[in-house]
């Protein structure tokens, strides 16, 4: 028997992908900013306030693509004398199997717009902090430390920037929206997470040069 908070989870993990679903699907048809939150909402039969308990501002919808989720997640399920570094590259590759086709295809059109819309790449740092606090808290509880552990947050801070370094281009701002969408094709190829395992390899030996 599935218990009451399985079910509830499962819901909202249901609503939270049918608003990013009907967003991005909005954006493509009218335009990021001719697409209202409130329109958004009405395509995912939800409440404007409903929206806003999943994704805090418009630019969230496509920023927050459920990769740190899944990572968390794949954190808490590797062997607890993995060390740290070494949870994190197992929990990377597991996570980023876990997406569909379709979920990979949704995963590059936000980033085609994190890069081409100013209003999401200006919000992009916000997402970038987040993210950081979310590994912090996972990796605190893996080691028994505080989340706001000096040495812990200087670790998620640097998984995160490995990440950023492996996927953020030399060129952040594309001349055109085909330009940002080959960008964002070449950093999310098939190759993607092999580049971010070695760099994560880097990182666990000390970035030697």
């Amino acid at each position: 028997m599935i218990d009451g908070c399985s079910l509830r989870e499962r819901k909202k993990a249901r609503t939270r992908a049918s608003l990013r679903e009907h967003a991005l699907r909005l954006f493509r048809e009218q335009g990021y900013q001719a697409t209202t939150v409130e329109q958004i909402a009405a395509a995912a039969e939800v409440s404007p306030s409903t929206f806003f308990r999943y994704f805090p501002t418009k630019e969230d919808v496509v920023l927050q693509d459920d990769m740190d989720i899944r990572l968390v997640e794949a954190l808490a399920r590797q062997p607890a004398d993995l060390k740290p570094l070494a949870a994190v590259r197992a929990a990377m590759r597991q996570a980023w199997d876990s997406f569909t086709p379709e979920e990979w295809a949704q995963i590059r059109e936000g980033g085609k717009l994190s890069m081409y819309v100013p209003e999401i790449r200006a919000r992009a740092m916000n997402e970038f902090s987040r993210t950081i606090n979310v590994i912090s808290e996972a990796l605190a509880g893996r080691v028994g430390r505080d989340p706001d552990d000096l040495q812990v947050r200087v670790l998620a801070g640097a998984v995160v920037g490995v990440m950023m370094a492996v996927f953020l281009p030399s060129k952040l701002d594309p001349a055109t929206e085909a330009e940002a969408e080959a960008v964002v094709h070449s950093a999310l190829g098939p190759d993607a997470v092999s580049r971010i395992d070695n760099a994560l390899t880097l990182l666990e030996q000390g970035l030697p040069l």
